[in-house]
């Protein structure tokens, strides 16, 4: 009997491997701050303070910085501020120009260029505010900005004309404008607090907020964008936790891209959040060299149902100003989708979406599964490539009459 395998079965074990490698959950470690104290590496307080925001500080602590980074972190903060945590930065492989966290968080000469179809608005948001800090696009939820600040800045972001006050946006929320304005509006039925990051408010100050926003009998739940529990999974705290219990129903939403950044720490500050009772989703953002990958993509949607955490959506990259090194292509997106949908549970496949150009709000985006339609059936493929008819009446009646009696097949 021959042993050889086809070239088809040695690719399929390689995706196996590698697929069980992404899937492994990793500690961060403690890298080049191995000497701090225990209790300083898990004060969240203390992560922010000793962020990497420089030049400086990023060469020293990974010398190996291509000249396209070093350009662009020169001029990062005209744009979008350099930060990066201590825990997030070693997740970053410094032997790797490619490594999909490096590209995710530090600047590239590449911000600068703007192609002529990219904006500094891509969502439309702030022809959609009717008082600042609020955004109310869709009929019955409105979009609530809290801060312009989050633990580290991803540099595609769609708010860098707004986060970290790079640009000069001069961001300043106005709470009671915004909650008297959504008081105000009975249709406006779900609540979605994000920024910058809601997270890095204190727990009192979030707690008043979601208070005074529970308090509003037609607001019937609310929701929490957040980075957090990936960038700063120390930020979870029991005591946080307890606080955001007292609001249900509250949903939170985390930002997860690869599945390298969902180390045990992660896993474990997710843990804490789901134990108190509050649903998690996860939004990810079609990358180029981060993403972009089927077998990436199906080891991240997979370790994140391990955390308790349903992938919610997959972004289309918005046409922020500056991000096309970073941008995949639609077309890149539907293979990825059809490499989902059929080879791994159904809970694990996000809705596939492009936020429409310009303000047109949230368009789900889908493989061809239906190959023709007309009054008398659909015709159907499914995950194989097989085809199939549902057949249907326009008015929805059967074309033949039932049987007056039905024989039922004799059990053996």
């Amino acid at each position: 009997m021959s042993n050889d395998t086809s070239e088809g079965d040695d690719g399929d074990t390689g995706e196996a491997v590698k697929l069980d490698q992404l899937k492994q959950f990793k500690s961060s470690g403690r890298g080049f701050w191995h000497n701090v104290p225990e209790a300083d590496w898990n004060d969240w307080r203390w992560q922010l303070k000793n962020r990497i925001t420089s030049l400086e500080q990023l060469q020293r602590l990974m010398p190996t910085l291509s000249p396209e980074e070093h350009a662009g972190t020169l001029l990062a903060n005209s744009k979008l501020a350099l930060a990066i945590t201590p825990y997030f930065f070693n997740l970053i492989d410094p032997a790797d120009e490619n490594c999909p966290i490096r590209w995710q968080v530090i600047p590239r000469i590449e911000e600068t260029n703007t192609a002529p179809w990219e904006m500094t608005d891509p969502c439309g948001e702030d022809s959609h505010s009717p008082v600042p800090g609020l955004v109310h696009r869709y009929p019955d939820r409105v979009l609530f900005l809290v801060t312009d600040r989050c633990a580290a800045y991803c540099r595609y972001c769609t708010r860098s004309r707004l986060v970290s006050n790079a640009s000069g946006y001069d961001f300043h929320p106005q709470f009671e404008k915004q909650i008297d304005y959504i008081r105000r509006t009975p249709t406006i039925r779900d609540v979605l607090l994000s920024g910058g990051d809601p997270l890095l408010l204190s727990d009192d100050k979030l707690g008043y907020l979601l208070g005074q926003l529970r308090a509003i009998p037609h607001v019937e739940f609310l929701r929490i964008g957040s980075r957090i529990p990936i960038f700063l999974p120390q930020r979870i705290t029991p005591g946080l936790c307890a606080m955001l219990k007292q609001y249900h129903p509250l949903f939170l939403s985390i930002h997860s891209n690869h599945p390298r950044e969902l180390t045990t720490e992660v896993r474990e500050a997710l843990g804490r959040l789901a134990d108190a009772g509050i649903p998690l989703g996860n939004q990810s953002v079609l990358l180029r060299n981060v993403n972009d990958d089927v077998t990436v993509m199906r080891a991240l949607v997979q370790k994140l149902l391990m955390c308790r955490v349903k992938p919610y959506y997959l972004y289309q990259c918005d046409l922020i100003a500056g991000s096309a090194h970073l941008r995949a292509s639609v077309r890149k997106g539907l293979e990825i989708m059809e490499g989902l949908r059929g080879h791994t549970s159904g809970y694990a496949v996000p809705q596939y979406v492009i936020d429409a150009p310009g303000g047109g709000g949230k368009v789900p985006v889908n493989p061809d599964y239906i190959l023709s339609r007309d009054d008398d059936r659909v015709v159907i493929r499914n995950f194989e490539g097989r085809i199939f008819e549902y057949p249907e009446a326009a008015d929805g009646t059967p074309f033949v009459e039932a049987p007056k009696e039905i024989e039922e097949p004799e059990l053996v």
